[in-house]
């Protein structure tokens, strides 16, 4: 897989490059700006882009707005968008703004590189991929309304568990269930959420969305 890079932090970027690299992927480029970025993505085509939320000049959403810019520009491209700590509001707009090929990680993740692989290659397939402590964070939060409420609590442990972006193995092991049970349970959740299994539309990308989406329509902040 082809990669490009974007962090300020010389440490990072060159050390997340070198880990990547070590773990098979082609690493590009490796840039400390958005501007650098958008170059070098026009230039490379990568396949996928790993940014920091939080960039120069002013260190606020730089990384976000680049982010969104590549997924609108650039259909093709996945995105993993990492930070230092977790920001629910951003977080939520990064996965709001496609179906798939986004993603969120906290940036203690990059010292498991295999972790940060994994996610890469999920998103590049289309999926999405949320840091756990941020579905942990959710899942602590109250939700009012909306179709999120008609699944069972097993249910939405399991739609927790998907927005992790395990598999149904990964699952069955966490829960300790059989997969053929944690696939009645995906087949159940599609149905209560009344998610069609139309041509192109990756309907467990949907559920995951929707998931985090009844947890930001409840009106809760960073």
């Amino acid at each position: 897989m082809r990669i490009v890079i974007a962090d300020d932090a010389v440490l990072i970027r060159e050390g997340l490059s070198a880990l990547l690299r070590q773990a098979g992927m082609t690493v590009l480029a490796a840039v400390k700006d958005a501007h650098e970025l958008l170059d070098a993505v026009a230039g490379h085509r990568p396949d996928a882009v790993i940014v920091d939320i939080r960039m120069p000049p002013t260190y606020t959403t730089e990384g976000l707005a680049v982010a969104e810019r590549i997924r609108r520009d650039y259909s093709g491209i996945a995105v993993l968008v990492l930070s230092m700590h977790i920001e629910t509001e951003y977080a939520l707009a990064i996965v709001n703004s496609g179906e798939g090929g986004v993603g969120y990680l906290l940036k203690e993740r990059i010292l498991d590189v295999e972790q940060v692989v994994t996610a890469l290659r999920e998103l590049a397939s289309g999926g999405a991929v949320i840091d756990p402590a941020l579905v942990e964070e959710l899942m602590a939060r109250r939700r009012t309304g909306g179709r999120i409420d008609r699944l069972t609590v097993r249910e939405q442990e399991v739609l927790a568990l998907m927005a992790q972006g395990l598999t149904n193995r990964a699952i069955a092991d966490r829960l300790r269930l059989s997969s053929k049970t944690i696939e009645s349970y995906v087949t159940s959740i599609l149905e209560r959420l009344q998610i069609d299994a139309a041509e192109g539309v990756h309907r467990r990308v949907r559920a995951v969305l929707m998931y985090l989406r009844s947890n930001s329509s409840a009106g809760w902040g960073p």
